[in-house]
């Protein structure tokens, strides 16, 4: 259960290898030691992130997890519940993909959908299942600004991001009369593994400052936060940007 002053005794990450969601983790241990369960395909990154939890406190399991393989999702979450409730599970999976390529690769757009979208709803409905029977939790939701007004440059992504952040918002609304609780997080773009090479965009966050941000998010009872603040104003602004001039604007 989670503690009278917001600490969770156990974590589920989900994209176990994902640099937010370890810093996430890593937020969390700084308040108290934990039971973390690592949800992610076997790989030398994964093995690296059990250990790097390990040094910093935390008692580590692993459970194999594909995120297009969505069958074997309900049998994962049994897994994954069977060491005792789970107080906040991270949803930290995804693929970002050449923006160019993507479009133009059937293959590689239906991969990309898949697991971005097909996959994240697949996860969700069978973790509600298991939230709703323990009848607490909370649930972060790594979502992006990209989702909020999809954009030419990278649509593909953005489209998953759209429906994700869609899903996990109404799952909250859905979970709430359970007492668990969801809160979808919208970063920009954050300097991790998966943006390697791209270049430093505006507002960029670390992931260490995401993770701040969901942490206290979680603990203050919010639905949604953007990282950093700063996004909710920015993209409310190009909502309302005429289509004609947006698909101009540099973005």
């Amino acid at each position: 259960m989670i503690d009278a002053v917001g600490n969770p005794q156990s974590l589920l990450l989900f994209g176990g290898t994902s640099d937010i969601a370890l810093a996430i983790a890593e937020k969390y241990l700084s308040q108290r030691p934990l039971r973390i369960v690592l949800a992610a395909r076997p790989s030398p990154r994964l093995d690296a992130a059990a250990d790097r939890l390990r040094e910093a406190g935390a008692d580590v399991s692993t459970v194999d997890f594909d995120a297009a393989d969505t069958v074997s999702h309900p049998a994962v979450l049994d897994k994954a519940f069977s060491g005792g409730d789970i107080d906040v599970t991270v949803v930290a999976f995804g693929l970002l993909g050449d923006a160019e390529q993507v479009w133009q690769d059937h293959a590689k757009a239906v991969e990309l959908a898949t697991v971005n979208y097909t996959g994240a709803v697949s996860v969700g409905v069978a973790l509600a299942d298991k939230l709703k029977q323990q009848a607490h939790g909370a649930v972060i939701a790594l979502s992006s600004v990209a989702g909020e007004r999809v954009r030419r440059s990278n649509f593909m992504y953005g489209s998953t991001k759209a429906g994700f952040d869609g899903f996990y918002l109404g799952l909250g609304e859905a979970l709430a009369p359970f007492g668990v609780q969801v809160t979808v997080v919208r970063p920009g773009q954050v300097s991790t593994k998966m943006t390697a090479g791209m270049g430093k965009a505006p507002l960029e966050q670390t992931a260490e400052q995401v993770a701040e941000i969901a942490v206290n998010a979680v603990h203050a009872g919010k639905d949604l936060v953007w990282a950093p603040s700063t996004f909710r104003y920015v993209m409310s602004a190009l909502r309302h940007v005429p289509r004609p001039i947006f698909r101009k604007l540099p973005i």
